[in-house]
């Protein structure tokens, strides 16, 4: 638990600055949550909020038919002492959460008012969640999640995620999570209308974002990787950015490391489906190494082709990419 909370903090820090007499505090509801018994819990919390009140919220209403676990009912009590311990021990006075929390904040509302006296004036702000133009929830739970762990989602995924972002949706987006000035992305929304095949909107919303999460330089690297790949001129990549680029290419690898003949190595590692095909594909030119285009069907595979020593790039045609190692 400790752990996770010290990765939060590790990604946060990206965006926030916690250090200096105005930096952001991060707390762990464990350190007084944890300390909490049942009887606790009942004396002193469960008296603040009435079950009718409980069951006039929407969220708990809705399940009375399907079901609701205990836990699930007893929940919102749970962020309500949250809200509540960040009231009297940091001066809190607002909680913003997303339109499907407003239930749980208000009954951190409820349990200000009433745990202190008439004075106590706590807020409440809810956000309506992100969707995308479809009407699906811009989240996890809705596939095709980024992280802002760059172990999890790599700087140049995270960079693709944006820039292939619909062009209903990322004028929102910009709006959203960029720090542009409302002139700039009023610019881009034209961009978007009159122009939307140059997808200036698009590389600005996937710039900004991977600066903001990752830093200039994963940013560069990204942008690289891209242009790269999207050129098919990757010989001037590392073998790390080859390995972020075609995470999820096909890859074969081979158990001897003697030289091969080009032929016999993309039918083995199922390039081609025969040497037949595989010589064509050669006269073609139609398979690269490393970003070369090869013709020559005498041509030999040797342990001096792999790329940092750790594995060759072959292309058939423009895009299929495969991984020998």
């Amino acid at each position: 638990m400790l752990y996770n909370a010290d990765c939060i903090k590790g990604q946060l820090s990206h965006i926030f600055e916690f250090d200096g007499e105005n930096g952001a505090v991060m707390v762990n509801n464990y350190d007084w949550i944890g300390k909490i018994d049942m009887v606790t819990f009942l004396r002193d919390y469960g008296k603040y909020i009435g079950i009718n009140y409980m069951l006039a919220k929407d969220t708990v209403a809705s399940r009375l038919d399907t079901g609701i676990s205990f836990t699930e009912f007893a929940y919102t009590i749970l962020q309500g002492i949250d809200f509540g311990h960040l009231y009297s021990n940091y001066d809190c006075k607002l909680q913003i959460g997303g339109s499907d929390q407003w239930g749980n904040i208000t009954t951190g509302l409820e349990m200000i008012r009433k745990s202190n006296d008439e004075n106590a004036k706590a807020f409440g702000m809810t956000i309506p969640l992100v969707t995308k133009a479809d009407g699906t929830k811009f989240g996890k739970t809705e596939g095709g999640a980024i992280w802002l762990d760059p172990e999890k989602t790599t700087p140049y995924e995270f960079y693709q995620f944006w820039i292939n972002t619909a062009d209903a949706d990322v004028v929102k987006y910009l709006k959203f999570f960029t720090f542009l000035s409302r002139e700039v992305i009023e610019e881009l929304e034209q961009s978007v209308q009159n122009e939307p095949h140059l997808r200036k909107a698009q590389k600005a919303l996937g710039e900004e974002m991977t600066r903001l999460i990752h830093g200039q330089e994963a940013l560069d690297q990204a942008i690289k990787i891209s242009a790269a790949l999207f050129s098919g001129e990757v010989k001037n990549l590392s073998a790390a950015e080859i390995k972020l680029g075609f995470k999820d290419v096909p890859s074969f690898e081979r158990e001897s490391k003697e030289d091969i003949s080009l032929v016999d190595l993309i039918v083995e590692a199922k390039i081609s489906p025969s040497k037949r095909q595989a010589r064509e594909d050669i006269q073609n030119g139609a398979i690269s190494i490393n970003g070369e285009k090869v013709t020559d069907l005498q041509y030999v595979v040797t342990e001096a082709a792999k790329i940092e020593g750790e594995f060759i790039l072959v292309r058939r045609g423009k895009k299929k990419y495969t991984l020998v190692k």
